[in-house]
């Protein structure tokens, strides 16, 4: 079922967002050669333990994971798409880093993620940054109402094979409110004109996963929640819960 949020709780949701932001920020603060992601995780939780949020994403169990998600991110390093578990790995010189962070607060969810370069960067790598970033944003260009899924998905998928870009099957935006995961799912290729119809007070997450060798399948690591590009491409994550309204997108986990 899908819910369209009020004017209020977009606003509740604003304020989740904000949280999601913040600790974004200092997770790309804390980011440097030698650090390991664990320690990363750290300074997501200090944000969400100051704001007195809770993590969705901690303890999160979807069908396919084998255990409990660990952590309050996702670490994604190198050829990890998505859902990469912290651990002990310390950051090395050019490392491409995605991470995923949700924050739920008053009740409202808000869910994002970022890619970044550790070091000196390879130009490759940002690159298929840039292409993560203008999927995203022609993705939240389509949320007016009016449109339909099929047109964010359009957007999404448009720009990414115009880079070179594969872009894992399955897995792609959701709607989100009281929590992380709800209707309607949000693939990231798609037909316009298809889909559920774009309403004022509908909230998603969009999220482009591009993976630079150009193969839209994957693999799944040993701890059962990696996804690993098959060729061992690069890939970069990039996302924003987005509220569709009368006088257009509305970015609710910007700073």
């Amino acid at each position: 079922m899908v819910e369209i949020k009020t004017d209020a709780a977009l606003e509740a949701m604003r304020e989740a967002g904000r949280v999601v932001a913040r600790a974004l920020a200092a997770v790309q603060d804390a980011a440097a050669v030698g650090v390991s992601l664990r320690e990363l995780d750290e300074a997501a939780r200090a944000v969400l333990d100051e704001a007195g949020a809770r993590s969705p994403f901690l303890g999160y169990r979807p069908s396919f994971a084998p255990t409990p998600f660990p952590a309050v991110i996702c670490t994604s390093v190198n050829d990890a798409v998505v859902h990469g578990v912290p651990s002990g790995y310390r950051l090395r010189d050019g490392d491409l880093v995605s991470i995923d962070c949700g924050a739920e607060l008053d009740g409202w969810t808000g869910d994002a993620a970022v890619t970044f370069t550790v070091g000196t960067p390879r130009p490759d790598d940002l690159e298929l940054i840039s292409a993560t970033q203008r999927a995203l944003d022609a993705g939240i260009a389509a949320l007016t109402v009016g449109n339909r899924i099929g047109d964010i998905s359009h957007a999404i998928g448009s720009v990414a094979r115009a880079a070179g870009c594969g872009m894992p099957a399955d897995f792609g935006g959701h709607g989100i409110g009281r929590r992380m995961h709800e209707d309607p799912h949000v693939a990231n290729r798609g037909r316009p004109g298809r889909g559920f119809p774009l309403r004022h007070g509908l909230v998603l997450a969009i999220e482009p996963m591009l993976m630079a060798g150009g193969r839209d399948d994957y693999r799944t690591g040993t701890d059962g929640w990696t996804l690993y590009s098959v060729d061992g491409s690069r890939a970069a994550h990039i996302e924003h819960t987005v509220a569709v309204t009368e006088q257009g997108p509305r970015v609710l986990t910007a700073l």
